[in-house]
């Protein structure tokens, strides 16, 4: 498995499985499985048991469950979703850009 392009707080696009179509801003990136957890995506429901001692109330609560990498691309202001290229400047810094319009990816 190559290296993962994709970060927290990422805008991507769901490009196949059930939520195909659906946008969502990255929460979290588990590079060792190859998955993300994109918000409001692939919301699956979780039964927990009610413990007052850890304020946890009880009942079915909805949460993300992990997407797999490949089924994404990253989402460029101006092009929508695209693949990633990389540029390296001057100073040897090696930004992310998008491949249509070769604008930086790379919020600073």
């Amino acid at each position: 498995m190559g290296a993962i392009e994709i970060k927290k707080n990422d805008t991507v696009k769901v490009i196949s499985g059930r939520d195909r179509g659906k946008q969502g801003r990255v929460l979290s990136v588990l590079p060792d499985k190859g998955r993300i957890l994109v918000e409001h995506v692939m919301m699956s429901k979780k039964h927990t048991r009610r413990n007052p001692a850890k304020q946890i109330k009880g009942g079915i609560a909805e949460r993300e469950s992990p997407i797999a990498i490949s089924n994404v691309l990253i989402v460029c202001a101006q092009c929508g979703p695209v693949r990633i290229a990389h540029h390296i400047s001057p100073e040897g810094r090696k930004t992310r850009v998008c491949r249509k319009c070769g604008n930086p990816l790379d919020r600073k």
